[in-house]
C-alpha cells in the first residue's frame, strides 16, 4: 500500500531529489531502483518512475495498469500520455475515471492506441461528456481510429463549440460519403472563421476556388 505523503517543503525538497534519483537510475540502466520507485508515497515520484520504466522500455502492462489505478488523478492521467509507449496497453478503463483530466488524457490515447474496442464509449464522451476538452479528444480519437461506428458522432460534434467544431472537421477526413462532403462544404460558412478554414484544408480548396 502507497504511505501518505510528508506535508511542508522538507517533504517536496526530498521528493524532487528522488525524482531527480529516479532519473539518473533511467539514464544508468538501473531499472531495479527505477521500479522500486513505483511504491513510492509521493505522486509525482511514482509518475516519474513509470516514465523513466518507458524510456527503459521496461515499463510492462501491468507497470502502466498499477498506475492508471493510481489513487492520485494526476498520476493516473500521467499514466494514460506515456500508455502509448508500452506495447499491449489498454486505456478503456480511464474512459470512465471520476475526473475529466484523465478521461481527456485517456480518450487522446486511445486514438494513439487505435483501440478500436473503446469506439462506443468514445461516441457516448463525444455527445454526452459535460467537459468540452474530452468531448474534443474523443472526437479527435474517433477521427485517428476511423472506425465507420463513430462517423455519426463526429458529425453530430459539429454542432458544438468551436473547438470541437475544428476538431470535429479534422476527424472527417477519415470518412467517405456525401453526408460527410455535404457537412464539410455546410462547415465553408461556419461562424468560427478556424472552423471554415479547417473545412478549407479537408476539402482541398482555397481562396481561388469556388465554394
Amino acid at each position: 500500500m502507497t504511505r501518505p505523503s510528508r506535508s511542508g517543503s522538507d517533504g517536496e525538497t526530498a521528493a524532487a531529489r528522488r525524482r531527480a534519483a529516479i532519473a539518473l537510475a533511467g539514464r544508468a540502466g538501473d531499472e531495479d531502483f527505477v521500479r522500486a520507485a513505483l511504491d513510492d508515497r509521493e505522486p509525482k515520484v511514482r509518475l516519474a518512475a513509470l516514465v523513466a520504466l518507458t524510456r527503459l522500455e521496461r515499463a510492462s502492462v501491468a507497470d502502466l495498469a498499477r498506475l492508471l489505478a493510481d489513487i492520485d488523478p494526476g498520476v493516473r492521467r500521467g499514466a494514460c500520455e506515456v500508455a502509448a509507449t508500452v506495447p499491449g496497453s489498454s486505456v478503456g478503463r480511464s474512459l470512465d475515471d471520476d475526473s475529466a483530466a484523465v478521461v481527456e488524457a485517456a480518450a487522446f490515447a486511445a486514438g494513439e492506441l487505435a483501440e478500436r474496442r473503446v469506439v462506443p464509449r468514445l461516441c457516448e464522451i463525444a455527445r454526452h461528456h459535460h467537459d468540452a476538452l474530452c468531448r474534443e479528444a474523443a472526437v479527435a480519437s474517433l477521427g485517428a481510429i476511423g472506425d465507420e461506428r463513430g462517423r455519426d458522432a463526429v458529425l453530430a460534434a459539429l454542432a458544438d463549440v468551436p473547438a470541437v467544431r475544428r476538431r470535429a472537421v479534422v476527424a472527417l477526413a477519415a470518412f467517405d460519403g456525401n453526408e460527410v462532403d455535404t457537412a464539410l462544404r455546410d462547415r465553408l460558412g461556419d461562424r468560427d472563421w478556424q472552423v471554415r478554414q479547417a473545412a478549407e484544408d479537408v476539402l482541398g480548396l482555397n481562396d481561388e476556388e469556388p465554394r
